[in-house]
């Protein structure tokens, strides 16, 4: 089998708070107070041989970092196709807000909805208030803490069976900058209710080619703990992709 990997830059959008969606990002409008900043990335692997076989991922972030509001908005998707089937059809759009306390604390407001045609839920929309803690915030090391109560609304994939509850939803960000080239950025979510508990786990480096190009290897890790027969509860994507930052 003959692997190809073809990755192109496209505009991101990151956290409008200080948001554990995005720490790479986050970390980025911490050091330009005022101004919106941004990253995006895209990456494309072709597989052509036995099986033929295309994915396609991406993403788009913002953030802006006030003196004492935080915004930020992201979107990402992910498609894949396998001998002309399609095998993965998922997208995702997330908002948040928050108002500082103090230099380290923070509250927000926060939504996020996601549409997967191959996984036990159709969708999910959740809405969380919670409590935001700045452990470390030095120039070169990010870390965050975000915990609240929300709710979500959810349906099962192919029937009409709607699953909404209460939860709890937690993030952790971190995000380190070894030199000015290479840096590391973990994301952790956590939405857990009496129905099921949502995790993502998003590990990433980084490595600058240009000002504002770079090249981002990744894994991602989402599991559930309830699904349909047949489905499994965790799916991993290995991702290189090629970032913009703007």
């Amino acid at each position: 089998m003959r692997m190809t990997l073809l990755t192109a830059g496209l505009l991101a959008l990151a956290p409008f708070t200080a948001s554990a969606q995005d720490a790479d990002v986050d970390a980025a409008a911490a050091e330009a107070p005022n101004t919106w900043v941004g990253t995006g990335e895209l990456g494309l692997a072709i597989s052509k041989g036995n099986t033929d076989s295309e994915t396609l991922v991406g993403s788009l972030s913002l953030g802006y970092h006030g003196d004492v509001w935080h915004h930020g908005a992201g979107a990402s998707f992910l498609y894949g196709k396998s001998d002309d089937e399609e095998n993965a059809y998922r997208y995702e759009f997330w908002a948040q807000s928050g108002r500082d306390l103090s230099e380290r604390s923070y509250l927000l407001g926060s939504i996020r909805n996601e549409r997967d045609h191959f996984a036990s839920n159709e969708y999910q929309w959740t809405a969380a208030v919670g409590y935001g803690f700045r452990a470390i915030d030095t120039e070169a090391t990010k870390l965050l803490f975000e915990v609240g109560p929300g709710y979500r609304w959810s349906k099962l994939q192919d029937v009409q069976v709607h699953r909404n509850e209460g939860i709890v939803r937690g993030t952790m960000a971190f995000a380190h900058q070894f030199n000015d080239s290479t840096s590391i950025s973990n994301d952790l979510l956590v939405e857990a209710g009496s129905e099921n508990t949502f995790v993502r786990n998003d590990l990433a480096l980084k490595v600058k080619m240009t000002e504002a190009l770079a090249l981002k290897a990744g894994v991602e890790v989402r599991h559930n703990t309830d699904v349909l027969p047949d489905t499994k509860k965790t799916d991993t994507l290995t991702t290189v992709n090629v970032v913009y930052d703007f």
